[in-house]
């Protein structure tokens, strides 16, 4: 047969596919070691809440049967939730599933997209798979009050009459950092109409106590915005893959038309549905997390690293050393984290907020590392 690479789109064949962090199972059979943690994907420490539990239990006998492809009861809970039309929102496999949708829809090998330095790895590959013009913003240096994060003056430099998206995500992953409310809605006023800007909230549950930054409610103001939404962070459904696109009923109408039928599984439907209405849930993670990053912080003191604000539930370090080598010596502690060299960060690694053991595992496991 003839190379397959060969035989790909031009577009395809210099992507380099995304890489997950390393399961618990992986490193257990590859270093032979029990009892390791993983604090590497941002996953909620909790898992799914209790109503969740209980709506994924009481699903298991309609498995045989295929979900609700437009999701109707999720879809009408989330317009209500958002104060919302119901034909506002998208429902992804995932927030992910929602970014690639959105580069499938409206990115060409004519046009072009915009997104930050140290943005989300997904932008750069939906924007390249499907051959359009990546234009990438320089982040703020490392002597910024917001290190790393998103400079929107530098992004806006660079839209023109062919951009068609801009990703910003907020709070961004892997920074952590986030953008000034009314530094947004500035930007986002000031691109034109035919430009699409998706704010990325995937994190947003974890800032809203401290910081007013929900873009959901400028739906209306602004047609041209898109703000993704996911249940795999704070609501603790990584594992379901579950998320929605908020947007003009324009946008949202394109959006299905490229949309896969059934992309959101019976388990993930009901979970969400419960989970959208488990605010106790949502507390007791809120409360989790913060005392975490205090422990976490606390810890991180003490070692001779650089520390980034964060409004997630994570923290980028940089620990001086190469990404490699920390992540080398902490696999074989039983300890996962995330290196982010892929982000042209070579000496940096972002650890999630874990429980209060797992936390405290860590920062021994680091601390033996950097020695």
């Amino acid at each position: 047969m003839t190379n397959a690479l060969d035989l790909a789109a031009p577009s395809v064949r210099k992507l380099a596919p995304y890489v997950p962090g390393k399961p618990l199972s992986e490193l257990e059979r590859e270093y032979g070691i029990r009892d390791s943690i993983k604090l590497a994907s941002n996953e909620n420490p909790l898992g799914p809440g209790t109503k969740a539990r209980a709506a994924i239990a009481k699903s298991i006998d309609e498995l045989g049967l295929y979900p609700d492809g437009s999701g109707f009861e999720l879809k009408q809970a989330l317009a209500k939730h958002h104060a919302v039309s119901a034909e506002r929102i998208t429902l992804g496999n995932g927030s992910n599933d929602l970014l690639v949708l959105l580069a499938e829809a409206f990115l060409t090998t004519e046009v072009e997209a915009v997104y930050s330095q140290y943005c989300f790895a997904i932008y750069p590959i939906v924007v390249q798979a499907t051959g359009a013009t990546a234009r990438i913003a320089t982040a703020f240096p490392e002597s910024h009050a917001m290190a790393l994060g998103h400079d929107l003056d530098a992004m806006g430099k660079l839209v023109n009459d062919k951009t068609r998206l801009v990703f910003v995500a907020n709070p961004n992953n892997p920074t952590g950092t986030w953008v000034d409310t009314n530094a947004l809605k500035h930007f986002i006023s000031s691109l034109p109409s035919t430009t699409l800007v998706v704010v990325d909230e995937a994190y947003i549950q974890y800032a809203l106590n401290d910081l007013a930054m929900d873009a959901s409610k400028w739906i209306d103001e602004f047609p041209n915005l898109v703000v993704t939404r996911t249940f795999s962070k704070a609501y603790g459904l990584a594992g379901l893959r579950v998320g929605y696109a908020l947007s003009s009923v324009e946008v949202a109408s394109v959006l299905n038309r490229v949309r896969q039928p059934f992309n959101v599984n019976s388990l993930a439907l009901v979970a969400a549905l419960a989970a959208l209405d488990d605010h106790e849930h949502l507390r007791r993670t809120a409360e989790l997390n913060a005392k975490g990053m205090r422990q976490v912080l606390e810890g991180l003191k003490a070692l001779n690293v650089c520390v980034y604000p964060s409004a997630c539930n994570f923290v980028l370090v940089d620990c001086k050393h190469p990404a490699a080598e920390v992540n080398e010596a902490l696999l074989r502690q039983g300890v996962i984290v995330r290196p982010v060299s892929g982000y042209e960060l070579p000496t940096h690694v972002r650890i999630t907020i874990g429980t209060e053991q797992e936390n405290a595992r860590m920062l021994m496991a680091l601390r033996l590392a950097l020695e």
